[in-house]
């Protein structure tokens, strides 16, 4: 990934460590940032702080120590605000109106979205609600049960491939589906057999909103889904 366009005082962090793929995107390696985001592990709220804790692996803590921080870090440059003191609640969710819907900084019309897997961490911003997702590369027997999961038109598509093709198109598929549920706020509480997107180089986006396709480190993939009109799902 290289560093993209920024926009001084909202887009550009004074971090190195960070980079903008795409306009709004920015990314963050954990391997790179592991020791520095310890030494920030401070500016963690309480939840976070006791999610952290509650990790049994060395590296699943690095990577939400990792994610969180950027993510503070990138509000509070956007906000003007230190980041220890962001307060983040949850919308209420679309299903079943719980108060575990799409993460939200309250009185703030900023929408964000945040995502890691391995050594990738993916943090979106939008005007509208957005939703980011990256995820490792499968195997060809993970992409086969994911397969299952999904819309019957995205399996039909994914059987008709070279068997050599599947796991890349499920993996495309997935991390379109995944971002769109999340900037839904419904997340895979939903079952994702329900929306296709598609499997093929160009995403199928559901009415009112837009997926795209985003650049992710070599080994993952990742897309973006960000709300259009208010003609698609929202919470």
């Amino acid at each position: 990934m290289t560093d993209g366009p920024a926009r001084p005082g909202v887009d550009a962090p004074a971090q190195p460590w960070l980079t903008s793929p795409e306009p709004d995107l920015w990314a963050a390696r954990v391997s790179l940032y592991a020791d520095r985001a310890r030494e920030l592990e401070g500016m963690l709220d309480d939840a976070e702080r006791a999610r952290l804790q509650g990790l049994r692996r060395a590296e699943d803590r690095d990577q939400y120590r990792v994610a969180h921080v950027a993510l503070r870090q990138l509000l509070g440059s956007r906000l003007g605000q230190d980041p220890a003191q962001v307060r983040f609640v949850r919308e209420p969710c679309p299903g079943c109106g719980g108060p575990h819907g799409r993460p939200a900084v309250p009185g703030v019309p900023l929408h964000f979205s945040l995502s890691h897997a391995g050594d990738a961490v993916l943090v979106a911003f939008a005007d509208t609600p957005v939703g980011v997702d990256v995820e490792e590369r499968p195997s060809a027997s993970v992409a086969a049960e994911l397969t299952e999961a999904l819309h019957p038109a995205e399996r039909a598509e994914l059987s008709a491939l070279p068997a050599a093709e599947r796991p890349a198109a499920t993996a495309r598929c997935w991390t379109r589906k995944e971002a769109y549920l999340k900037g839904v706020g419904i997340g895979l509480g939903d079952h994702p057999d329900r929306t296709y997107v598609g499997t093929g180089a160009a995403p199928t986006a559901p009415p009112g909103w837009a997926v795209t396709d985003v650049p992710a480190p070599p080994g993952y993939v990742a897309a973006r889904a960000v709300r259009t009109s208010r003609l698609g799902p929202a919470a």
